[in-house]
């Protein structure tokens, strides 16, 4: 039989959703960030926009209420003069009123800031630079000031500031043509960081939702492989114990059949050597009373005559004919044969057995011979006397049976070859006890395992299921 490969089935499946994530997490970041910055170019546009806007309104709204008023008056427009300047601060006031402007100035034709919503700069010569002298020549400008750094901030960081400063000529209205008279020029300047940082910060959730959304594909997807390769282990175990089964069965078989022949063999031989001892042991006694010789023949073909039995039940183990029957009375039986043996040996046994006996299905001749090996067992590991506890519980779908010395207890060794066969530790002895009972046990469909108690001493756990067909 082929036994599946020890690797792991599902590594490369890993291997290709990892990288499958890599890439898509990249992918993601990437296109989150193309759309970003289209974001933050459709935000440039339609601030410039809106700065176009404003600024014909601004340019209306001057010139009318503002320019030709002192014009009609024969006046000169003098913004030094404080009435002028205040005038004209209201008009501006007025009408960049609720919008996100952060300042406004107006050159006059000499580069020299005539007006400013920020006083601290009135009066300053040769700020215009560039975008001053392309608006004094018609042409409107937008610049986009920024700290940004390479990396945008976290969420809730100080967000760096964004402006977009748009220059725009002051006209003389009405505008009929690009070549209308130049007053001055208008410099509008908007905060536009509140707007980057909601486009930032959208950015951050998106990339983080992406994150997430594939992580979380990620665990699920590994959480599957997992699954698989737990399942595929224990197919590769099971099928391996099942090998190792199969080897076994073939080997005992094997072995089942040349113990089977040769105790056959043996057995007929045996019982002429077991009566002829009786006869010889009857004619010695009468001319010699002090001659054992016979009764040692006797004595060792009884214990050969066992050792034979053993193998013989241990290579065609019987199928049992279960009857409903209570554990609790095939254990008195067979404490009330052990008795003489129990008081010789200085061994008491205590029984715990269930208020409430329930009938179980087993074979009372093979139940009772496994029991009385396990007992046998127990009663040689304490030649200096003890006692012997059994404990007997029912639930709905077993009978556990417990029955535990107060000897030294087993090595790891002998607790794990336990119910090999002819493993003994015993000087006279076939390795057999415990196997045939571990045959008898899982013939009835039961379990039964050997472990050490505390605080000292063996003990035997025996699981028989309640249920099964009764003859």
């Amino acid at each position: 039989m082929e036994v599946l490969p020890e690797g792991k089935p599902f590594k490369l499946v890993k291997y290709f959703f990892l990288s499958s994530f890599i890439v898509m997490l990249i992918f993601a970041v990437s296109l989150t960030v193309i759309i970003t910055q289209r974001s933050k170019a459709a935000l440039l546009k339609k601030t410039e926009t809106f700065a176009l806007l404003l600024a014909e309104n601004l340019n209306h709204q001057v010139f009318f209420n503002f320019v030709l008023p002192i014009a009609l008056q024969r006046k000169e427009v003098r913004l030094r003069n404080p009435e002028q300047f205040k005038q004209l601060d209201i008009i501006v006031q007025n009408t960049i009123y609720s919008f996100k402007i952060e300042k406004v100035n107006m050159y006059d034709p000499l580069n020299v800031i005539a007006y400013s919503t920020d006083r601290t700069l009135v009066g300053k010569k040769g700020l215009g630079g560039t975008d001053y002298k392309k608006a004094m020549a018609g042409q409107f400008t937008s610049r986009f000031l920024s700290e940004d750094s390479f990396w945008p901030p976290w969420p809730g960081g100080k967000a760096p500031s964004r402006k977009l400063v748009t220059t725009i000529p002051f006209r003389v209205e009405p505008i009929t043509k690009a070549s209308s008279q130049i007053l001055g020029v208008f410099e509008i300047s908007q905060d536009i960081s509140k707007d980057y940082e909601d486009l930032v910060r959208d950015q951050y959730l998106i990339v983080l939702i992406s994150i997430g959304l594939m992580a979380l594909l990620y665990m699920i997807i590994l959480f599957i492989v997992k699954r698989g390769e737990q399942i595929m282990e224990r197919r590769a175990e099971e099928q391996k114990r099942l090998v190792s089964k199969l080897n076994q069965a073939e080997r005992m078989a094997t072995l089942g059949e040349m113990i089977a022949s040769v105790s056959h063999e043996i057995k007929n031989p045996l019982g002429i050597i077991r009566s002829t001892a009786d006869l010889l042991e009857k004619k010695v006694v009468q001319y010699d009373p002090q001659n054992q010789l016979a009764s040692v023949i006797r004595e060792e073909a009884d214990r050969l005559n066992r050792i034979v039995t053993e193998f013989l039940d241990f290579a065609r183990p019987q199928t049992p004919r279960l009857q409903s029957t209570e554990i609790e009375a095939i254990l008195r039986k067979n404490i009330h044969f052990l008795g003489p043996e129990l008081k010789k040996c200085s061994v008491t046994i205590e029984e715990d057995f269930a208020s409430q006996p329930e009938p179980v299905p087993v074979d009372q001749d093979l139940i009772y011979r496994a029991f009385l090996n396990i007992l046998l067992n127990a009663i040689q590991a304490m030649p200096g006397g003890g006692h012997v506890a059994i404990k007997v519980r029912h639930d709905p779908k077993q009978a556990l049976i417990t029955i535990t010395d107060s000897g030294p207890g087993l090595s790891k060794e002998v607790l794990t070859k336990a119910f090999e066969p002819f493993y003994t530790t015993k000087d006279k002895g076939s390795g057999l006890g415990l196997a045939i009972v571990k045959n008898i046990i899982e013939a009835h469909g039961g379990a039964i395992e050997v472990t050490n108690a505390v605080p000292g001493g063996t003990s035997v756990i025996i699981r028989l299921p309640r249920k099964g067909r009764v003859d």
